[in-house]
């Protein structure tokens, strides 16, 4: 498993309206909390949904993974746990939905995002340049490089 340089932990009580019948999390709402936690992931690095337009660069999910390891039910408080793993042609995103009191893991899932040129309507099989600048601060500096030099 890849290792984050950027994670963030959102907490959700599941609320009525995202059970089934039998008091169980409907499973397609699971992306929308992923949903959730990429979003506050992204913006704390300041390259939210709409820094992405305006930068140019649209950045849909190509490529999604869940597995669900144990139901969450109505009234359960839960965190979401998303992590960036993968960032240099592509965003990939880890995530993990725990309960809040055990800490057990429920879902666990990944997204894959890749950058579209939004004039061009091109995918682009490199990360463009602003989001490599958003991430500099995170990224380790090798010898080949001095900090702030790019």
């Amino acid at each position: 498993m890849s290792k984050a340089i950027l994670s963030t932990e959102i907490e959700i009580l599941i609320p009525f309206h995202d059970v089934d019948s039998m008091g169980i999390t409907w499973h397609g709402n699971y992306l929308r909390y992923f949903e959730i936690a990429r979003c506050q992931l992204l913006d704390q690095i300041e390259y939210g949904y709409r820094e992405m337009q305006d930068s140019g660069y649209s950045w849909p999910i190509v490529d999604l993974q869940i597995k669900y390891v144990q139901p969450s039910t109505f009234d359960q408080k839960v965190k979401v746990i998303a992590s960036l793993v993968e960032w240099e042609n592509r965003i990939k995103i880890n995530y993990q939905v725990r309960d809040l009191a055990s800490n057990k893991r429920l879902t666990k899932g990944y997204t894959i995002q890749a950058a579209v040129d939004a004039v061009k309507n091109e995918m682009c099989f490199v990360t463009p340049d602003i989001f490599r600048q958003k991430l500099a601060h995170l990224l380790p500096v090798t010898k080949d490089q001095t900090p702030g030099v790019g």
